[in-house]
């Protein structure tokens, strides 16, 4: 009778401790609270960066474009109402496009597409152009005579995580 009594305060005890208590549930909900507020500002910033980073790369395969295309094209860049489908389709070195390769057109494209803006109230613009306008996500500029160009993003007063202007990129 002795060890009856004994295991029946046994099983008393292990249902007694098997959930957990108010107190360590809220420990847990506080810790758990401390991780996130720690963790939200850094991603916040991480998303931020992202854009940056995102402009900063889109600028280098644009620029790249347009060197590779100076390049070929007799050391002039294109003007700035072909801009795009001069890097998106084929030339023959004289300024003459085509969409498809010929044994004449053999330079290009440089660009399967042009990228879209990353940032900014152009967001999502996904056109070149001289001048601001809906959709233009890049602003290029060429000189007369087409040897000197410049391509930057289509913003004013928009600023990176850091306070740089993105026209400043």
């Amino acid at each position: 009778m002795y060890n009856r009594n004994l295991t029946g305060m046994i099983r008393g005890a292990r249902t007694r401790f098997a959930a957990f208590s108010l107190i360590e549930l809220v420990i847990v909900v506080v810790i758990i609270a401390i991780i996130g507020a720690i963790a939200i500002p850094k991603m916040s910033r991480g998303a931020a960066g992202a854009g940056d980073s995102a402009v900063i790369q889109d600028l280098s395969i644009l620029r790249s474009a347009l060197d590779l295309y100076q390049t070929e094209n007799g050391g002039l860049y294109p003007t700035a109402a072909n801009v795009v489908v001069a890097l998106t389709t084929f030339s023959d070195g004289a300024g003459n496009y085509n969409g498809t390769k010929t044994s004449v057109f053999i330079y290009g494209p440089y660009l399967r597409s042009i990228p879209p803006l990353p940032v900014g109230a152009n967001k999502g613009g996904a056109l070149i152009a001289g001048t601001s306008a809906a959709n233009v996500g890049w602003l290029y500029t060429v000189n007369a005579g087409q040897t000197v160009a410049t391509i930057g993003t289509n913003t004013t007063t928009e600023a990176d995580a850091k306070g740089a202007l993105y026209t400043t990129y």
